[in-house]
C-alpha cells in the first residue's frame, strides 16, 4: 500500500484535489484507490529551502524488484508532473519498505 503523505502550508491560497491526485497517483504507481491512502497534513510553517513548492510529497511503498532506482525516480517524476497538473507545486521524495518488516492492523468491519 502506497502511503502519501501531502505538506502543505496553511496559507496555501490553491486547492489540493485528494480525490483526483489518488486516481492521477494510481495511474503512476499501477495501484488502486483501496491500497493508495493519501494523508493531508496543513502545516503552520517549514523551514526556508531552496525550492518554492506548494506541496511537500512524502511516499512509502513496498520495495519490488522492478522498482529499480530508475524506476523509482522515474515514478516520482511522474508524481511530480501530477502535481502540477492541478497546479501544484511539488517536492516529491520516496523511501520503499521491505514487505516482511511492514505491518499493518486496519479498523475491523
Amino acid at each position: 500500500m502506497p502511503l502519501v503523505r501531502l505538506f502543505v502550508q496553511k496559507t496555501l491560497n490553491k486547492p489540493v484535489p485528494l480525490v483526483a491526485l489518488q486516481a492521477k497517483l494510481c495511474k503512476v504507481w499501477g495501484t488502486t484507490p483501496q491500497t493508495t491512502k493519501i494523508i493531508l497534513t496543513k502545516v503552520d510553517d517549514w523551514t526556508s529551502e531552496q525550492f518554492k513548492e506548494d506541496v511537500y510529497v512524502s511516499v512509502r511503498a513496498k520495495a519490488t524488484p522492478e522498482r529499480t532506482r530508475d524506476v523509482v525516480l522515474e515514478h516520482c517524476r511522474s508524481v511530480q508532473a501530477a502535481f502540477a497538473e492541478e497546479g501544484l507545486i511539488a517536492n516529491v521524495r520516496l523511501e520503499t519498505y521491505v514487505g516482511e518488516s511492514y505491518f499493518h492492523v486496519p479498523p475491523a468491519k
